[in-house]
């Protein structure tokens, strides 16, 4: 029972789960499922987790409620969002329940309110096209632990995608943004294993509860891998540029 969720709306006032809320429930239990399962063997005390366009917050919550009430880590966590009344108002619930270490900011990446501290790892949920690439070129230019990304709203590769041999496919709208959207993760877990991540995609829920379902997990090892030119040839071969990719050439993410 928590009780920021009844603020949010996902609870009613005896804590029962609002019908449609009920698939973001799902995910959102799933994702800290996940997470769980990545930091369970490492006996920290404490933790600190960026939630990179955290919008409403549900994830934000429930990630802070996890560590913080159920297993009494040292907490904080910073929401980032380019709403102020959403960021307002997160704040405000947040200072209702006593989350001393959970807050809410006004920023991105070009308004970085968090300078050296010092985060273990990243989150989006759903966050829309190339936002997503900017927290992952954001974790890994910060040295970030860990990454759990779960994309959402490929458009950018959907929009650049071009093939004569794979025209009779690509002529059916609905397979090409599938197949663009698959590949877009794909590039992007290509890109996170040459800057030193191990990484993984995921289901990250059933079909049922989001069609935006893989989740991209990455581990910092500082292991270099992949091959920087099979990925650069397969761009070439569809007339694909990314926003990631972009970002490690200009703005230096490191290994």
């Amino acid at each position: 029972n928590i009780p920021a969720f009844v603020d949010l709306g996902v609870f009613t006032q005896d804590f029962k789960i609002v019908r449609a809320k009920y698939s973001k429930y799902r995910q959102i239990n799933r994702f800290v499922e996940l997470v769980d399962q990545s930091f369970a063997a490492d006996g920290r005390e404490e933790i600190s987790i960026l939630d990179f366009g955290c919008g409403k917050s549900y994830l934000t919550f429930i990630l802070y409620y996890y560590f913080s009430v159920k297993k009494g880590v040292r907490t904080r966590i910073i929401g980032y969002d380019l709403k102020a009344d959403v960021v307002e108002r997160c704040n405000e619930i947040a200072a209702r329940y006593g989350y001393d270490g959970l807050r809410f900011e006004v920023a991105d990446v070009t308004r970085d309110t968090l300078a050296d501290t010092h985060i273990d790892m990243v989150v989006t949920l759903h966050a829309c096209d190339t936002a997503t690439d900017y927290a992952l070129a954001y974790a890994v230019n910060r040295r970030v632990g860990r990454i759990f990304s779960v994309p959402c709203c490929q458009h950018e590769v959907n929009a650049q995608l071009k093939n004569d041999r794979m025209q009779p496919i690509f002529k059916y709208g609905i397979i090409k943004e599938r197949m663009a959207a698959l590949m877009t993760d794909a590039l992007r877990a290509n890109l996170l294993e040459q800057a030193g991540y191990e990484t993984q995609i995921l289901e990250f829920i059933e079909l049922e509860h989001t069609p935006k379902n893989l989740l991209i997990r990455a581990i910092k090892t500082d292991k270099k891998q992949g091959n920087m030119d099979a990925y650069k040839k397969v761009c070439d071969e569809f007339g694909i540029s990314t926003t990631l990719a972009r970002l490690q050439e200009h703005e230096g993410m490191t290994v």
